[in-house]
């Protein structure tokens, strides 16, 4: 039997690797001013802690069984696309919310006050980057 929460730590700490090795090619500058490689490698550093702490969550826990859906992939990646597309077409915000809507759909049960708190959280983490580290991003 496959730990589902085994290998969700494996695939994190994987993906984390993906982006830390090509992010230390980059120079990495210092905390006052950064270089093209810090955030990505940062980034990659915390995801990777989070990969080791599923693992030896998934040590003391009960194994819970690897189960795959098809269709919630499916559903997940069309969110992505519907996200890339109505980001390009008219602005982030409403493709925050079209993605939120549309991932939620393989979760059930689906809910609407949870889907537009959820949707809010992210279109204020999206300003706070805007604003506070001066990303271009089209919010409205």
């Amino acid at each position: 039997m496959l730990n589902r929460d085994y290998l969700r730590g494996v695939c994190l700490i994987g993906i984390s690797l993906l982006f830390a090795i090509p992010a230390l090619r980059y120079p990495l500058g210092d905390v006052a001013r950064a270089g093209p490689g810090m955030f990505p490698l940062f980034v990659s550093s915390l995801l990777f802690l989070v990969g080791v702490a599923t693992i030896i969550r998934a040590r003391l826990i009960e194994p819970v069984p690897m189960a795959f859906s098809v269709k919630n992939v499916g559903l997940i990646l069309g969110s992505l696309v519907v996200f890339a597309i109505t980001s390009r077409l008219l602005d982030m915000a409403a493709a925050i919310v079209l993605l939120v809507f549309c991932a939620s759909l393989a979760a059930p049960p689906y809910s609407v006050i949870r889907n537009l708190q959820i949707a809010a959280v992210l279109i204020a983490i999206a300003f706070a980057f805007q604003h506070l580290f001066g990303l271009e991003l089209n919010l409205f």
